[in-house]
Parts: structure tokens; sequence; C-alpha cells
């Protein structure tokens, strides 16, 4: 049963927060729109942030200002989702330029070394790896789901990726 007082609280912490979203979502997707020219994107982006809001809202401190932590969240976010989508477009181009450059069976024998080398990888790192290249998640779902902050998984996948391309550097040397 809920109490009298829990739903003051709630409305309480309820009303700063609809007031900050009433009065910045419009600008705050215009502005994210500007960055990423996709109306749903710049939504979803602009969406985010305001969880993120509600989610520190106990850890706001009114003399900083509101305004300007919306502003600064929706500018990373936004270069955070273009950059993921730069690396995504990279990433879908070479598995083809390397599927059409030669036989079969050179492809499977890169394909199985592909493998083992992600097996090789530290396991926090190989985990990140499959989730954003298998699973195809986004760096922000899986900093959530595994309760890490979006830097954390950039620099994991970034530590795979070169030790992917230490590692099979030779083999796909040979093959171009």
């Amino acid at each position: 049963m809920i109490s009298k007082d829990s739903d003051k609280l709630r409305q309480t912490v309820r009303q700063p927060f609809e007031h900050y979203f009433n009065l910045h979502f419009e600008g705050l997707h215009r502005y994210a729109y500007t960055l990423l020219n996709e109306n749903e994107k710049a939504r979803d982006v602009v969406q985010n942030v305001f969880l993120k809001l509600w989610e520190k809202q106990q850890e706001l401190d009114e003399e900083r200002s509101v305004r300007s932590y919306l502003y600064t969240a929706v500018y990373h976010d936004c270069l955070n989702l273009i950059r993921h989508e730069k690396i995504k477009r990279r990433h879908a181009a070479e598995p083809q330029q390397l599927s059409t450059s030669g036989d079969p069976v050179i492809h499977r024998e890169l394909q199985q070394q592909i493998r083992e080398t992600v097996e090789q990888l530290p396991p926090q790192c190989r985990l990140i790896f499959l989730k954003s290249r298998s699973e195809q998640k986004k760096y922000a779902e899986i900093a959530a789901e595994l309760d890490l902050s979006v830097k954390t998984v950039e620099a994991q996948i970034g530590k795979a990726l070169r030790i992917l391309k230490e590692k099979l550097s030779g083999l796909i040397s040979l093959l171009m």
C-alpha cells in the first residue's frame, strides 16, 4: 500500500522533471537533428538523455544548469551514435570485400581464424565485442546491460579490434 507521503514525494520529484522535459525537449530534438539529420535517431537520443536525467535527478545540483547538462549530454550522445554508425558501416563493408575476393576454402579458413582469435580475447573484452558485432548492440545498450560506462565499452571494443588486427594482419595481407 502506498502512503500519502510517498505519493507526495513522487509528485515532487516528477514536477521538476516534467518541467525540464516540457521546456527543453523540442529544442534538444532540433539540436540533435542538426547533428544526426535523422528525426527518429534524434528523438531517441533526446529520450535517452532524459532517461539519464531521470536516473540522476537525486544527484543533480540546482546550481548547475540543467539546460547545459542536457545540451552537453545530447551533443556527446549524438557524437557517440555517429561514431558507432561509422564503425558499423566500415565493418559491414569489410567482410563483403573479403568474401568476394577469393575462393570459399580461404574464406572459411579466414572465418575460422577470426573465431579462434576472438575466443582468445580477455573475457570481458570478448563479451563486449561479441555483443557489439554478433548481437548488433549499440555501445550504450552494452554499457547499460553490463553496468559499465560507454567509454569502457568503447575502450574494450578498441582493444579487441587492435588485437584482431595484430593477430590477423599476416593472414589478411596474404589475401590482399
